[in-house]
């Protein structure tokens, strides 16, 4: 059989080749869609950011930074002048040394910063080299993107966040939002979500999203189910939650009344295998509670998206395990997101030790991939996250100038995001890495050639079809995969052929989907398993060319402002939180109670551990080495300083009695007398 389609293959690459050849002259001119004030882009009408190296960009001064948003938080300078000034903003060189790839600046007030980009330069180089270009240039935006240097510039983003409120039932380590640890609240309210919901609709180029709730802990807002439901009913096709799972897998029926609601994904936190593997995050049973999150989101009807924050030394041991549980569950896990670790919230104030040793890269992930799993090969199989927009331009072409909304568009800055995938046979689980399966770099090629003909629906869908024939290599796919496996895949992705035909075929997506289509979606027998890396920036590494194309907004009171805008950078969150806060924290506990939180091993109450889901044992059973010397946390920094203090009292007291014979002084301890012996003292 593999014969046979080797011949098809290279039947369709000559019949593909040979029309082509024609299919190039005067192409179709580009038609301006119902959702974008501007006619699609040509892939030579595409720009990019100033790539390779060495190169300059514009970064930012962590200390400048900081100083400057206190500044603003306290009142002595205007939030506005982040708009019309270059605040904390210096230049920083990105080189190649001994084979790696580095970020270097300089402030003439705070001195020297430097920070690895990629262990491999040869990994980066390739990654580049496939960035597709820009997405259409943003417009009729202003009154959204206005935030200075922050400005998201190109495109509309792929998931456009929102945070309902920044109370949280744990207390993690990381955290972006650095949530229960700010002395306030803010909390969105109702009509301030219908008014951030609304206002992402107005945005050219209108194109869909996943809108994600998230926070703090999203279910913990009264208005997550009915702002699910409210991002539903204006249009958005996918809606999704990022979370602990604490709330899912202690209840059945809240996970019923979200799907209900519209909720598509539950973007799930994920840290590994095992209770041991998750004990960085202080909840007793957190394993568990995630295998019992998945078994009652799954059975919803919510999809299951693995969310891993990866930190050097404390857990990129997992990315193994972790893509082997995916692999073992085919029919349950669709999709895994490695985040490399952004030290920013609670770790902003790392030590540059700690942030040496734990500073993990996209280029750290690959090769974990390939050395724990022993798949893909990192300059050949992984590819940016970017690439995905040609996908989406050849989409918005066949979909024509009437569509009322454009396709997802993934147009990041190459540096932000890598991505892969594995076709996997959920009945007898063969599977293979789809570089393998496909020539994705000849497919985006051939793809573009019929994106930029433009010659309509039908033909443009028969010339994708001999295109994907052309570049599939039958020997590299599993035994059981067929041709037509992966013609339906892409149809189904895309619903090329029509969306009535697609929804009566495989399950509508549109935003009034059923249990009975999501059902019938899941009947494909075979799982696309994307694997991606979304690497977010920090003070350290920060550069406004990936600002400016950032896929993630944060829709704030303020606008949409860019996920690293946001979150590091400038830190918008912090002042816009400040601007907008409820109530301090004990003026909101006297209000609302206090919140039940999970930390300092505390486990989650559920009424069973039962689970549907294959674990390896092996994995699950793992105990960590830990080093107890140095300190992995921001907390463990702080009490490790709090200690040296300490200890350097002792020693000055200790000097002055023997040697310059002062009378003793006594000490005595602050506090409980079980506390440990870093506890701050005091002389009497």
């Amino acid at each position: 059989m593999k014969y046979i389609d080797r011949t098809v293959t290279a039947t369709a690459g000559a019949l593909f080749d040979g029309i082509q050849f024609f299919n190039k002259f005067k192409p179709a001119p580009s038609f301006t869609p119902k959702w974008s004030d501007k006619p699609m882009l040509k892939s030579w009408q595409k720009t990019k950011p100033k790539l390779g190296w060495p190169r300059e960009t514009d970064s930012l001064c962590p200390g400048c930074v900081k100083e400057a948003r206190a500044a603003i938080i306290s009142g002595k300078k205007d939030w506005k002048d982040l708009l019309n000034t270059k605040v904390g903003e210096i230049k920083a060189q990105i080189i190649e040394r001994n084979g790696q790839v580095w970020m270097v600046k300089d402030c003439p007030i705070h001195g020297h910063f430097e920070d690895i980009m990629a262990l491999d330069v040869n990994f980066l180089k390739w990654i580049e080299q496939n960035f597709p270009g820009r997405d259409i240039r943003a417009h009729n935006d202003k009154d959204l993107h206005n935030h200075g240097s922050s400005t998201i510039r190109h495109g509309r983003g792929s998931v456009l966040t929102v945070d309902l409120t920044n109370r949280c039932n744990m207390m993690c380590d990381p955290c972006f939002m650095d949530a229960n640890q700010v002395g306030f609240v803010h909390e969105l309210s109702w009509e301030d979500i219908k008014e951030i919901l609304d206002n992402a609709t107005k945005i050219k180029p209108r194109r869909q999203m996943s809108v994600q709730f998230s926070g703090g802990e999203p279910t913990m807002s009264p208005y997550f189910i009915d702002a699910v439901r409210y991002a539903r009913k204006i249009g958005f096709n996918s809606v999704q939650a990022a979370t602990n799972g604490i709330e899912f897998a202690k209840s059945k029926e809240f996970c019923k009344q979200a799907f209900e609601a519209g909720l598509r994904y539950a973007y799930l936190q994920f840290d590994g295998i095992g209770n041991d593997a998750n004990n960085h995050r202080k909840v007793g049973n957190l394993f568990d509670v995630k295998l019992k999150a998945i078994d009652n989101m799954h059975d919803a009807g919510i999809e299951i998206v693995l969310v891993t924050t990866l930190v050097n030394n404390v857990n990129n041991d997992q990315v193994g395990p972790i893509i082997n549980f995916a692999r073992e569950n085919p029919k349950k896990i669709a999709f895994i997101s490695f985040q490399p670790v952004s030290f920013t919230g609670r770790d902003e104030d790392i030590t540059p030790e700690r942030r040496a040793r734990q500073r993990y890269t996209l280029s750290h992930m690959v090769a974990d991939v390939k050395k724990q799993v022993g798949i893909t090969e990192p300059t050949r199989d992984w590819f940016p996250l970017s690439l995905m927009g040609a996908f989406a331009d050849f989409a918005d072409m066949v979909h024509g100038p009437d569509a009322q909304w454009g396709q997802v568009s993934c147009g990041c800055h190459p540096n932000c995001g890598v991505g892969t995938a594995l076709m996997i046979n959920k009945e007898n689980k063969e599977w293979a890495p789809v570089p393998q399966i496909l020539n994705i770099p000849g497919l985006v090629k051939d793809m573009q050639k019929i994106t930029d003909a433009g010659r309509g629906k039908w033909f443009s869908n028969f010339m994708m079809g001999l295109a994907l024939l052309k570049n599939y290599r039958p020997f590299g796919a599993p035994p059981s995969l067929a041709l037509i496996d992966i013609l339906k895949k892409f149809d189904k992705s895309f619903a090329l052929t029509g969306e009535k035909r697609a929804d009566k075929v495989y399950g509508a997506s549109s935003p009034d989907r059923t249990l009975d289509d999501t059902l019938k979606r899941r009947s494909d027998p075979w799982n696309f398993l994307f694997i991606a890396g979304m690497w977010f920036q920090d003070l350290f590494n920060y550069d406004f060319r990936r600002t400016e194309m950032c896929i993630i907004p944060y829709a704030t009171q303020q606008g949409e402002i860019s996920f690293c805008a946001y979150n590091t950078g400038i830190g918008w969150r912090n002042i816009i939180e400040n601007m907008h806060k409820n109530a301090t924290v004990g003026e909101w506990y006297k209000t609302h109670g206090k919140h039940e939180i999970y930390a300092a091993g505390k486990k989650v109450n559920l009424t069973e551990y039962d689970h549907s889901l294959a674990i390896n044992a092996e994995d699950a059973a793992r105990v960590r080495e830990r080093d107890h010397d140095v300190p992995m946390t921001a907390a463990e920094e702080e009490r490790a300083r709090r200690k040296a203090e300490w200890e350097a009292k002792q020693a000055r007291a200790y000097y002055e009695e023997m040697v310059l014979k002062k009378p003793k002084v006594e000490l005595v301890q602050i506090g409980s007398a079980s506390q440990t012996a870093d506890t701050e003292k005091v002389p009497v």
